[in-house]
């Protein structure tokens, strides 16, 4: 996701006065768009596609480092462990 400068940053009065237009915008470009206000950035607006996205790719960034952090500390089974662990659960 890229944002164009000449086409993706738009003033708050422009966006409310076509902001069907922008939203058909979001879809077509897949490009998340900045709303200025008094000419500073107030906000980006996203497909829900992107949006989506951007949890997914948060959540897994969080897993990983959760497991990272797991391995720091020796948080962590062998292969024999975990079996035995998941074979309790099981019953």
């Amino acid at each position: 996701m890229q944002i164009n400068i000449s086409n993706d940053i738009v003033p708050v009065a422009e966006f409310k006065l076509q902001i069907s237009k922008y939203l058909n915008s979001l879809k077509t470009n897949r490009r998340p768009m900045v709303i200025t206000q008094n000419g500073k950035p107030a906000g980006v607006v996203l497909s829900p596609e992107d949006y989506d996205e951007l949890i997914y790719q948060k959540s897994f960034i969080e897993s990983v480092y959760r497991g990272l952090t797991d391995v720091e500390k020796g948080n962590v089974y062998t292969t024999e462990q975990l079996k035995a662990e998941l074979n309790k659960r099981r019953i």
